[in-house]
C-alpha cells in the first residue's frame, strides 16, 4: 500500500473533518426550492475544493435543475478511466425537534458525527475526494484516469441525470463507475453489493365534491374522499402480501435458486433485525425478508392524507384525498411498463363520479446487477480481503441507486458501489449519524482500490 499517501491522510485528519464540517453546514436540501441558496453554497465550497486538490476542468452540467459538478484528472496513458461518483444534496432535516443536535451543525458524540447528510453521501464522498486529493499532492499523479461527477439530484430520483449524460457522453465516458454512494449493509460483515432495486415514485389525487361538506347535512348522501381513497390503497396488496396489480410482475423470473442459497447461507437474525425498529416480519409470502428486502419488488405508501388533521374535530365530509407511493422494482421489470400497470390500476378502481389526478414526479429507474467477474468488482473485493483480512460477501441491497441504470442505458458502463456508509446510520431520518472508525477504514480502502486499480489497463475493462 502507498504509505506515504496513507501518512499524509492521517496526518491531515483533523483538516479533512474541518471540511467535512464545513460541506455538512451547506443545508443542501434538493428536494424544496426553497434551499435553492443552500444548494449553491455547497457547489461552490466542492467548486473551490477541487480546484485547489488539482483538478481540472471544473465545470458545472446542467439541465434545468440541479447542476452536478464535473472535473477530471486525465494523465495516466493506457490506465483505466473510471467515473467517480457521489452527490451533495441531502433529504430535508424534518422533523428539527426529533434531533438531539442541530441537523445542520455536525456534532461529534461517542465516535459518530451527527449532521444531516453526513451518511448519505457527503463523508463518503469526502473519503473519496480526499484520497484522490492525496495521491496528487503526495505522488503529483493519479494511479489511474479520474473523471469526477457529483450529483446534485439524488434524493428526487436523479430527475436530470438523463439529461446531463446524454449532452455529456464524451465528457463522461469512461471505463466503469465506482461509486462512494450505496451503503454497506452491516458493521459486523464484511459485505460487497452486487445488486439494487430500480425505484420510481408518483402521486394521486382524488376529488369527490367541489368542497368540503357538512357531515350532518350531506353525509350519508355524497362521498367521502378518504373513505373512496381507503378502499383504493387497501386494494394495492392481496391478503399475502403480494402486489394486487395487473401486471406488475411482468418480466421477472423465477429467483435464481444459487441466489437464494447464497442469501440463504449468510449470517442473519431476524429476531434482533426486527427488535431495533421494535416491528415485526411482514411481506410477500414464500419468501424471506432478506429476500423480501434483496429480489422481490415492493408498492409502498409514502404518504395518505385529506381531510382536517389539526387538534380537536371538525364535522366535515373531506372532498380530496392525496397519496404519494413509490414502487421498488426488481431484475426483469421494465419501469415505464410498472408505471403504466399502476396507473391503469388507478383508473380501474377510482370509482364513477371521483375525478382521479396523477402526477409522476420522480424518475422511475430500472434495477441494477453487477457482472460477477467484472474488474471493478473484482479489486474491492481484493480491496476488502487486504485491508480487513476478511474475504467479503456478495449482498444486494433493496434501496435504489438512480445512476446505476441511468449510466447503464446512457453509457453502456456497469457501477460499482464503494460506500463506507452503513445502512444504520439513519439516513433520511432525524440523528442521522457517520462512524468516525469508517473514515478511517474508508481512507485505508480508497488508497488500497486506488493501487489496485493502478495495476490494471483500460483493455481490461472491454
Amino acid at each position: 500500500m502507498t504509505s506515504a499517501v496513507l501518512e499524509h491522510l492521517s496526518s491531515n485528519r483533523d483538516d479533512i473533518l474541518q471540511r467535512l464540517f464545513d460541506l455538512l453546514r451547506a443545508k443542501s436540501v434538493s428536494t424544496d426550492p426553497a434551499y435553492k441558496p443552500e444548494m449553491k453554497k455547497a457547489r461552490e465550497i466542492l467548486f473551490h475544493r477541487l480546484a485547489k486538490f488539482g483538478f481540472e476542468n471544473i465545470q458545472e452540467l446542467e439541465e434545468g435543475g440541479h447542476p452536478s459538478l464535473y472535473a477530471d484528472w486525465l494523465h495516466a496513458p493506457e490506465k483505466p478511466t473510471l467515473l467517480v461518483y457521489g452527490h451533495y444534496d441531502v433529504q430535508p432535516s424534518d422533523p428539527d425537534d426529533a434531533w438531539d443536535s442541530p441537523a445542520f451543525e455536525p456534532t461529534i458524540r461517542d465516535g459518530r458525527i451527527y449532521a444531516r447528510g453526513v451518511s448519505d453521501d457527503k463523508a463518503p464522498l469526502s473519503i473519496a475526494l480526499e484520497t484522490l486529493a492525496a495521491f496528487i499532492k503526495v505522488e503529483g499523479k493519479l494511479p489511474y484516469n479520474v473523471k469526477l461527477l457529483i450529483e446534485g439530484e439524488e434524493e428526487l430520483g436523479s430527475a436530470t441525470l438523463a439529461k446531463i449524460i446524454a449532452s455529456n457522453k464524451n465528457l463522461l465516458k469512461a471505463d466503469a463507475v465506482l461509486s462512494a454512494d450505496g451503503a454497506r449493509w452491516r458493521t459486523d460483515l464484511q459485505s460487497v453489493n452486487v445488486g439494487s432495486r430500480g425505484n420510481g415514485g408518483l402521486e394521486f389525487s382524488i376529488r369527490t365534491a367541489s368542497k368540503d361538506l357538512h357531515s350532518g347535512r350531506f353525509g350519508g348522501a355524497v362521498p367521502n374522499a378518504l373513505h373512496v381513497m381507503s378502499r383504493i390503497v387497501a386494494g394495492f396488496h392481496s391478503d399475502s402480501g403480494a402486489v394486487n396489480v395487473d401486471g406488475f410482475y411482468d418480466g421477472i423470473t423465477t429467483a435464481d435458486p444459487e441466489v437464494r442459497k447464497d442469501i440463504q447461507n449468510l449470517s442473519f437474525d431476524e429476531e434482533p433485525f426486527f427488535q431495533q425498529m421494535e416491528s415485526s416480519p411482514y411481506g410477500e409470502a414464500g419468501f424471506s425478508t432478506l429476500e423480501r428486502m434483496w429480489i422481490r419488488p415492493t408498492l409502498e405508501l409514502n404518504g395518505l392524507f385529506g381531510g382536517y388533521t389539526g387538534e380537536g374535530g371538525k364535522t366535515a365530509i373531506p372532498c380530496t384525498a392525496t397519496a404519494k407511493l413509490t414502487t421498488r422494482m426488481v431484475p426483469g421489470q421494465d419501469p415505464d411498463h410498472v408505471r403504466d400497470c399502476i396507473i391503469r390500476h388507478l383508473k380501474k378502481h377510482c370509482p364513477s363520479g371521483v375525478a382521479l389526478e396523477i402526477s409522476v414526479n420522480r424518475g422511475w429507474v430500472a434495477a441494477n446487477e453487477v457482472p460477477p467477474t467484472h474488474p471493478l468488482l473484482l479489486a474491492a473485493e481484493k480491496t476488502i480481503l487486504e485491508t480487513s483480512g476478511v474475504k467479503p460477501e456478495r449482498v444486494r441491497v433493496g434501496s435504489t441507486l438512480p445512476l446505476s441504470d441511468i449510466i447503464k442505458q446512457g453509457l453502456g458502463i456497469d457501477t460499482i458501489m464503494f460506500s463506507f456508509s452503513t445502512a444504520d446510520e439513519d439516513f433520511h431520518a432525524p440523528n442521522e449519524f457517520f462512524r468516525l472508525s469508517s473514515l478511517d477504514e474508508g481512507l485505508k480502502a480508497w488508497v488500497k482500490i486506488s493501487q489496485i486499480i493502478g495495476e490494471q489497463v483500460s483493455s481490461d475493462y472491454q
